[in-house]
């Protein structure tokens, strides 16, 4: 063999050498197989969400009792508006009409009722003096309480009437502002089966509510008094507050989920919140101070060789973590209590402050499907 050869080996056996002294010197990390994250304290608010519908506190619909063409309109959307004032005519001729011919047939009856009075006087003197039949007289008298309850019908009936041309004024029965407005001029209105609804008033716009549908499952952690933050598309990020003043106990199913209406309180000092508006509203359920913390992706994680232990009467309510031990990760039984969208707090168990807890494993994603481009192959097990 050649002393070139010999060289050329004495070259590759030191470039093996390095290599597999490189490798024994500079082994992966173990810890590098998992995503960790250290135990700490930290705070936690628990809440719940729900969305609503923002509506004024007091509303008042403004009808009619009476049916006829709208005459006059004096108001419009978000005209304000005080007790009394008019806000719209109805044409008042036909009740005007009956108005006028029921006081003509009162004065019609009335001479009646003089007529018949003045009969039955003159039959009272004539009975005295034995000229007429007890039957004669009692007719007369008769007559005459006949014509004067004929007049008290006449009355009412006019007082009928005249109410009945009172009501094509519609005035508002409260100071508001109003929302709504059905109607509009020359327009019929027909109240013979129901009342309808001409105007809706808002009383004060200042005082809102929003009427949040919870669900069955959380609306034992809502109570009156509880503070409520919330957010309205129309503001992006800005927060507003309220405080929890009703619940209502009817509930409301659709498609088998069952609700709750929960009122909220809201103060809406500068007008910003709009009937109708739709709140995305969170109920602070509990607000916790310097608890330890456990991310919730890790009560979800379980090494694929992993076996359970058997079930023990103890054991009820306890969850499995995993924390990393050296390289390999050591099962934890904890308890836990409030939760929010990241983390959950350590009631009870055998986590401490600073254990560093697993995740997930690396490469993975919190449901153990293999990170990586479209294609990759998962790794050998």
């Amino acid at each position: 063999m050649t002393r070139r050869r010999w060289i050329i080996l004495l070259v590759v056996g030191l470039l093996a050498a390095a290599w597999f002294g490189w490798k024994a010197t500079h082994r992966p990390d173990p810890a590098a197989a998992f995503t960790t994250q250290a135990i700490g304290l930290g705070d936690l608010s628990e809440a719940i969400t729900a969305n609503g519908v923002i509506n004024p506190v007091r509303v008042v619909s403004v009808g009619t009792q009476v049916s006829g063409t709208v005459a006059k309109l004096n108001v419009d959307y978000n005209s304000r508006v005080t007790l009394g004032q008019v806000l719209c005519e109805l044409d008042p001729s036909v009740y005007a009409a009956r108005l006028a011919a029921s006081t003509a047939t009162l004065a019609n009856i009335r001479s009646t009722l003089a007529l018949t009075r003045a009969n039955a006087a003159r039959s009272a003197e004539l009975f005295r003096q034995n000229y007429i039949s007890r039957q004669d007289y009692e007719t007369t008298q008769q007559t005459a309480a006949s014509a004067a309850a004929q007049v008290a019908a006449a009355e009412a009936q006019i007082k009928q009437d005249r109410t009945n041309l009172g009501y094509t004024i519609i005035r508002s029965p409260v100071s508001g502002v109003v929302i709504s407005r059905q109607v509009d001029l020359g327009q019929t209105v027909a109240a013979s089966f129901n009342t309808p609804t001409l105007f809706t008033i808002a009383r004060d716009l200042t005082a809102m509510q929003i009427e949040a549908a919870v669900a069955e499952a959380d609306v034992a952690k809502v109570r009156i008094g509880q503070a409520v933050s919330f957010t309205v598309d129309a503001y992006g990020a800005r927060s507003f507050t309220g405080s929890v003043r009703q619940i209502r106990l009817n509930p409301t199913t659709q498609q088998n989920v069952v609700t709750y209406t929960v009122i909220v309180g809201v103060a809406n000092p500068d007008g910003a919140l709009l009937p109708g508006m739709t709140a995305n509203a969170s109920f602070l359920v509990s607000d916790h101070q310097n608890a330890l913390l456990v991310p919730n992706a890790a009560l979800s994680y379980k090494p694929a060789d992993y076996v359970p232990p058997k079930r023990r009467a103890a054991d009820v309510g306890m969850l499995t973590v995993f924390v990393l031990q050296g390289s390999t990760p050591a099962p934890r039984r904890i308890r836990i209590g409030a939760s929010d969208a990241d983390n959950s707090i350590v009631t009870g168990g055998e986590l401490h402050a600073g254990d560093r807890i697993i995740t997930a494993e690396a490469g993975k994603d919190k449901k153990g499907l293999t990170l990586g481009p479209p294609g990759s192959a998962p790794p050998k097990k």
